[in-house]
């Protein structure tokens, strides 16, 4: 005999109807036309999302190889008081 999950006056518990998002699958494109396909509760089902930035091209997944803008001077501050932050 299987128990049924009792609320505080002893009544069944019931989940309640269309609290959770759908979820669908979408086929998503990466920024070098790759494709594939996962599930999500973004957009419709058979909706496309195109990214602009992914892990293949973006400095925080390939190690920075592309060069960052100094504007005002921050970037120089920020090296030069974290420069050897990490350096053993």
């Amino acid at each position: 005999m299987q128990a049924t999950p009792q609320g505080r006056r002893g009544k069944p518990k019931t989940m309640k109807a269309k609290t959770h998002p759908d979820y669908h699958t979408i086929k998503v494109v990466m920024t070098d036309g790759t494709e594939f396909e996962t599930r999500t509760t973004w957009g419709k089902a058979g909706d496309t999302l195109r990214l602009d930035i992914d892990p293949k091209s973006h400095p925080a997944w390939t190690g920075g190889q592309q060069h960052l803008v100094d504007r005002g001077g921050r970037l120089s501050r920020f090296q030069k008081k974290f420069s050897g932050f990490l350096k053993k």
